[in-house]
């Protein structure tokens, strides 16, 4: 199995990606330029984190023109695994291969933390290493974070359990206060109906090493592995 970390002008968490899959994920990774027509023949893609041309127009408005996200929307239409982290949801939604967008955040400040994540869906392929209801500790680092869809799609997500994170207390409670951002319904990620694309504003590879002071995010690229090696 392999991965691919996209990088686009302006990435800058796609390096902390690639060393999660190599050194701690211990997985052959690649990098992918943004104007790459080919995937490397990976099995799964990182669109990762970071301001891709500087999140001029909005974020993810012009990446989602990039010769390498045509490329992805072709590796997807044929099952393949994508992990969209922070401006790599938002460039999963301007792309329309995720519902909804990631607005500015509620009282327009920069929110950089350590937040509770509850696991509202593990059979996927991004949570499968999770119990339902686990509460995760993971990062956050962005100023537009705050999910919203209209209700007809909200409706889809519930029902079709697509809402894989939502943001909860410690203890798992989805509060009001527990949400860093103003998103709809605390979502803090949300996967495709196929389920082999999920978009997330937590960075899991900012938790996943003891020197990092936390492994929660660990999880997240496990499973991805998991489910690739039962493929």
């Amino acid at each position: 199995m392999k991965f691919g970390v996209i990088i686009f002008p302006g990435s800058n968490c796609d390096h902390d990606a690639y060393w999660t899959i190599q050194h701690v994920a211990k997985q052959p990774v690649t990098f992918l330029w943004h104007e790459s027509h080919d995937l490397g023949n990976c099995d799964a893609v990182i669109v990762p984190g970071g301001f891709a041309y500087g999140d001029y127009l909005r974020t993810g408005a012009i990446a989602k023109f990039s010769p390498v996200m045509e490329s992805v929307r072709k590796f997807v239409a044929g099952g393949g695994l994508v992990l969209g982290i922070c401006n790599g949801f938002q460039i999963l939604c301007e792309s329309g291969l995720l519902p909804g967008a990631l607005m500015r955040n509620v009282g327009l400040k920069y929110v950089c933390k350590p937040v509770q994540v509850r696991v509202e869906n593990v059979d996927t392929p991004f949570t499968n290493a999770c119990q339902p209801g686990e509460v995760l500790t993971i990062p956050i680092g962005h100023m537009e974070g705050n999910y919203f869809c209209d209700q007809a799609t909200l409706d889809d997500l519930r029902r079709n359990n697509q809402i894989v994170f939502r943001y909860s207390s410690p203890t798992g409670e989805i509060l009001p206060a527990a949400n860093p951002n103003g998103s709809l319904d605390n979502i803090a990620g949300i996967c495709s109906a196929g389920g082999n694309i999920i978009g997330m504003m937590p960075h899991p590879e900012r938790s996943a090493e003891p020197e990092l002071g936390c492994v929660d995010g660990l999880k997240v690229f496990q499973s991805m592995v998991g489910a690739m090696a039962s493929r």
